[in-house]
């Protein structure tokens, strides 16, 4: 069937006068979302809001933000359109629509899902994807210590825009710089000032939301309960987020960050089990977390690498003091501290090149796409040289591990467990996260999966009991939804880990404000099921 060449900026209406004859048999879903669409938005929607399967632009559209190789596989399954709206009332005329005419909507922010849950629906086809791409304003509000951010933003964007209008403010987020922050800061939103300030959602003062009945919600209007929900309670449960008002949090003007590494030759072993024993009680000013990953030495052999990544709020003076009284067997030197802006000190821990100015950051593009398996843990005691050895061991049998392990103490243990949902607070020492990477896509996914398995399950003795994870680093491994319409029961196999008691207020919340589970996705809050 040969589709009619379509001007990108015509109207809707036009559109639809002009495709429905010819779409009306082929594109039925299309075809009603766009009729319905057009009687709950403002007019002159673009043609170019719409990208369907048919279109040269749809694999590319699809691909943009996804950071998980592993779900853009021909096998998976694809969305009938993406839809971009330009505007919010283009949100609540998709949600409207979507759940009069029985579509499963999907909503994508910064397309960081770990299991790709915000661009890939493996519980229910057919399907669409919202994406929030276009919704990316900043406004930052200096005397009110404040600013607004729609949730197609990344927080690098967020950052630079903090910055153009002050040295001496930031927010504490995300060290990877393209995440959207729209889903980011629903799971929690950690970084390097966190145990200074907290997580991002505990930094949250007000939000817009659309509702399962289309309409918009502030604060004042949604409630307590569904505002402490969308503050660490995952994404796409309750609503679409469509901008955050963040508590912006004083920076000092000079910031020091460092890079130190061992190898296993010089120490690392004992290096990392004293590290343990203090990152959660250093000076609540510094962050330092340990990126634990292989690299060659020679064409046949390889090394376990880990490597201190730090960020502290002041001069280098006082770092080394305090790294002098509290863990000098990092050995840090002078050499080693690079004094900066703390908008620069983004680019660093995000990993940037050394070269890259705060500009790179308007250009919303991941440092990370790639085909892996990611699971985490949170660790209440150190764990022993010994299991640290057999760690190492592990690590080498596999072709691009890593592991992350990131401190926990100062803010993040005086807030309570239950002031958002996002629990894990006193008594956590660090968060790990793993990861197994591969290049050959999905030709050996298996073994790499296996690998990442097997090395949870040797964690286990090591890490909190009972078991928990963090909701940002989704892990379908935990369970997963396959009748969309889960039980309790069923659904806390991957609640109780992710948010521990907090469950259960969250499937309350649920319960009143989307009884029958209109956003839902393979691990959703679920309602409580209705008795007959």
């Amino acid at each position: 069937m040969k589709f009619p060449r379509i001007n990108c900026n015509i109207s809707l209406v036009s559109l639809l006068i002009l495709l429905s004859a010819s779409w009306t048999i082929s594109y039925p879903i299309q075809e009603g979302f766009l009729q319905c669409l057009n009687s709950n938005s403002q007019p002159s929607i673009p043609f170019s809001a719409f990208c369907s399967q048919n279109d040269s632009s749809f694999s590319s559209l699809l691909q943009s933000s996804a950071q998980n190789l592993r779900y853009l596989e021909p096998s998976k399954p694809k969305p009938e359109f993406i839809f971009t709206p330009l505007h919010e009332s283009h949100v609540q005329g998709a949600v409207i629509c979507s759940r009069e005419l029985g579509i499963h909507m999907i909503v994508r922010s910064g397309g960081h899902d770990y299991e790709g849950l915000s661009y890939v629906s493996e519980i229910e086809t057919p399907f669409i994807v919202v994406d929030l791409s276009k919704l990316r304003s900043i406004s930052v509000d200096i005397p009110d210590n404040s600013a607004w951010i729609q949730a197609g933003a990344t927080i690098g964007e967020v950052y630079y825009r903090i910055s153009e209008k002050s040295n001496t403010h930031g927010f504490p987020a995300g060290l990877y710089t393209s995440l959207g922050v729209g889903g980011h800061i629903t799971g929690g939103a950690y970084g390097g000032l966190m145990r200074k300030y907290g997580l991002g959602a505990d930094n949250v003062i007000d939000a817009r939301i659309v509702d399962v009945n289309g309409r918009i919600l502030d604060r004042a209007a949604m409630g307590e309960d569904l505002f402490w929900a969308i503050r660490g309670g995952g994404g796409a449960s309750f609503g679409v987020i469509l901008s955050w008002k963040i508590k912006l949090v004083p920076v000092p003007p000079i910031v020091t960050v460092f890079t130190v590494n061992k190898t296993l030759e010089q120490g690392a072993t004992k290096t990392l089990y004293r590290w343990q024993q203090v990152a959660d009680k250093l000076d609540e000013n510094l962050f330092i977390r340990v990126i634990i990953h292989v690299a060659p030495v020679t064409d046949s052999l390889r090394a376990v690498i880990t490597k201190y990544n730090a960020l502290f709020l002041g001069a280098a003076d006082r770092l080394l003091q305090i790294i002098q009284q509290s863990f000098p067997e990092l050995g840090l030197t002078q050499q080693d501290c690079i004094e900066t802006s703390w908008i620069k000190s983004m680019l660093y821990m995000g990993e940037h090149p050394s070269d890259a100015t705060p500009e790179v950051l308007l250009q919303g593009k991941s440092t990370f796409k790639n085909h892996f398996k990611a699971k985490s843990d949170f660790v209440k005691e150190p764990i022993p040289e010994t299991a640290l050895e057999g760690l190492w061991t592990r690590l080498l049998q596999e072709e691009i591990p890593l592991m992350i392990w990131n401190p926990y103490g100062g803010m993040m243990s005086k807030i309570s467990e239950s002031e958002i949902p996002f629990p894990h607070r006193q008594g956590t020492l660090f968060k790990i996260q793993y990861v197994s990477m591969w290049q050959d896509g999905g030709k050996n996914a298996e073994r790499h999966m296996d690998w990442i398995r097997e090395l949870y399950d040797y964690m286990t003795p090591y890490v909190s009991n009972p078991r928990t994870a963090y909701v940002n680093y989704r892990d379908l491994d935990l369970g997963m939804d396959k009748k969309s319409n889960p039980s309790f029961a069923e659904a806390n196999a991957w609640g109780a880990m992710y948010f521990k008691d907090n469950f259960k207020r969250l499937v309350t919340v649920k319960t009143k404000v989307d009884p029958d589970n209109f956003f839902r996705h393979a691990q959703t809050i679920p309602p409580v099921r209705k008795t007959r």
